[in-house]
């Protein structure tokens, strides 16, 4: 598993770019979860745990009661709340039995420390997120 984890971390775009030891700290600092159909993995305005992969299955993502998307394996969410903590911008309902590779604040921030690039490669992500937002403001 730890492989394919690592390989799936590589197409995360806070994670691009790191190398192979700096990707085995981020998965020894997680975990995978798993949650049954219907389980709520993370409340609109509750509070932030961090950032989940989406392993296999399949979550909904829900902004004040209406459906934005559907994320399935190979996707994540929860990454901007690893560095700010504050409360979720959506809710992410278990649509069908899923797993997830988690990692909470709390395990993700000593390694900004430790590994000083995982720093720069969440600014470059967050960049190129403002960029985007500038672009096209309704999006």
């Amino acid at each position: 598993m730890a492989e394919d984890l690592i390989d799936k971390l590589r197409t995360v775009a806070i994670f691009r770019g790191l190398d192979e030891k700096e990707l085995k700290r981020i998965v020894a600092a997680g975990k995978e979860v798993h949650f049954d159909t219907g389980k709520v993995v993370a409340q609109q305005d509750g509070g932030a745990a961090g950032f989940h992969l989406v392993m296999d299955g399949e979550v909904s993502v829900v902004v004040d009661g209406h459906e934005r998307a559907r994320l399935g394996p190979g996707t994540y969410f929860g990454e901007m709340s690893l560095l700010d903590g504050l409360p979720r911008s959506a809710t992410v309902k278990a649509e069908e039995p899923t797993t997830t590779f988690a990692l909470t604040s709390w395990q993700f921030l000593p390694l900004l420390g430790e590994y000083p690039s995982i720093s720069r490669a969440l600014l470059v992500e967050l960049c190129a997120r403002l960029r985007r937002v500038e672009h096209d403001p309704v999006s």
